[in-house]
């Protein structure tokens, strides 16, 4: 028999005692949990099935598959009729669902299963929760960095001249999955979709896509509306790489710039704005800060150097600066105008000032840092500056 649970029996405890801190504030008695994400969160795996986590008792893992799974609290079952049987008695009056994900349909059958219970979402208590890193939370994200950051170190190396945008993604994405990374890009929130790189050269930035993203790109096909779209690389033109930071199933998120050949003065000191931004709300990115002053500092910032025509995008701009990383992309806090969230220590934010200069590209830089006490520690740690790939 293989245990369930993969993390340390304190570990575990701590993040169980996290969820039920923010379940209090639903007015929860217990919270029904079915998304990968959070049952990675709690278990350090990943299977098919439900976690009861209740104000207070045991939790109860109810599995589906994988087959051989054991613990206590594990219970297996063939549907989800059973769970309410395995509770019997102690059936909540009020209870918790991922309602921000979950199906109409599975949300109809668990009120079916519930009769009693008043059903309310639970999906932004995991979010609060979850936002919240604990130190070995952290530790996997700096592995993650440096591993992250080794790859792109690398990539002046795997370009060749002629090259287009997808044939340098390519060889990105095999050294990426060479130094171990999972391929997998958990996104949060509302539809969104990415494979495991976005590498935009020239005026491809420029293009809109559906998504609340700050760079766009036209993508290979409808289907996927966003990144390359076999533009050369070519003398003049910026090739911006955010590329996928996932070695550990904890995601670091970084951006850089590289050019062929020098690029313009305007593409230049729209970079430097970019890594001065970062520096700025890294330094005033301290517990208690409301996130939408960070993104009004860099904002600021943008205008008073003149080029608040290019900031966040130039076609269509994003309406953020900054968002939470972890298990997932877009995790909070986000540093966005009209964002309720405040820093916290243990917060993991990916800040991310760009620009879209017409005619060059996308350029600045986006890093993964840790809400310190005395500031916002960078753990992906590649060159800032614009990177020639004449190497």
């Amino acid at each position: 028999m293989t245990p369930l649970i993969l993390l340390d029996s304190q570990e575990h405890s701590l993040r169980v005692e996290k969820i039920r801190s923010a379940l209090a504030t639903t007015g929860a008695k217990a919270i029904l949990i079915t998304d990968n994400a959070n049952i990675f969160y709690i278990t350090g795996r990943v299977f098919a099935g439900q976690i009861y986590i209740p104000a207070e008792g045991p939790v109860i893992f109810f599995v589906r598959r994988p087959v051989g799974l054991s613990g206590d609290g594990v219970v297996y079952i063939r549907k989800p009729e059973q769970i309410a049987e395995t509770i019997g008695l102690n059936i909540p009056e009020t209870i918790a669902l991922e309602l921000d994900i979950t199906a109409y349909s599975t949300v109809q059958r668990m009120a079916a299963i519930f009769p009693g219970s008043q059903i309310v979402n639970g999906s932004t208590a995991l979010r609060i929760a979850r936002s919240v890193k604990t130190p070995a939370e952290i530790n996997l994200m700096k592995i993650s960095g440096g591993k992250q950051e080794r790859v792109y170190r690398s990539i002046p190396k795997l370009y060749r001249t002629g090259m287009t945008d997808l044939e340098l993604q390519v060889e990105i994405e095999k050294a990426s999955r060479l130094e171990g990374c999972l391929g997998q890009f958990r996104i949060s929130g509302d539809s969104m979709e990415l494979y495991m790189a976005n590498i935009l050269v020239g005026d491809n930035a420029d293009n809109p896509t559906p998504y609340d993203f700050a760079m766009g790109g036209a993508g290979l096909d409808p289907s996927l509306p966003v990144g390359c779209n076999g533009t050369v690389i070519r003398p003049g033109y910026s090739v911006m790489v955010d590329a996928n930071g996932n070695y550990t199933g904890y995601m670091t998120d970084m951006t850089r710039t590289f050019a062929a050949t020098a690029i313009d003065s305007l593409a230049m000191k729209a970079h430097q704005v970019s890594i001065d931004i970062c520096h700025a709300i890294a330094e005033a990115g301290t517990p208690g800060t409301p996130a939408k002053e960070l993104y009004h500092l860099a904002e600021t910032m943008a205008k008073d150097a003149g080029l608040e025509h290019y900031f966040m995008g130039h076609a269509q701009k994003a309406g953020f600066v900054g968002h939470g990383v972890g298990i997932e992309i877009n995790e909070m806090p986000v540093l966005a105008p009209r964002s309720k969230d405040t820093l916290q220590i243990g917060n993991a934010i990916a800040v991310e000032p760009k620009f879209v200069i017409p005619g060059v590209g996308a350029v600045g830089i986006e890093n993964t840092y840790i809400v310190t006490q005395s500031g916002m520690e960078r753990i992906t740690c590649a060159p800032e500056e614009i990177i020639s790939l004449e190497k």
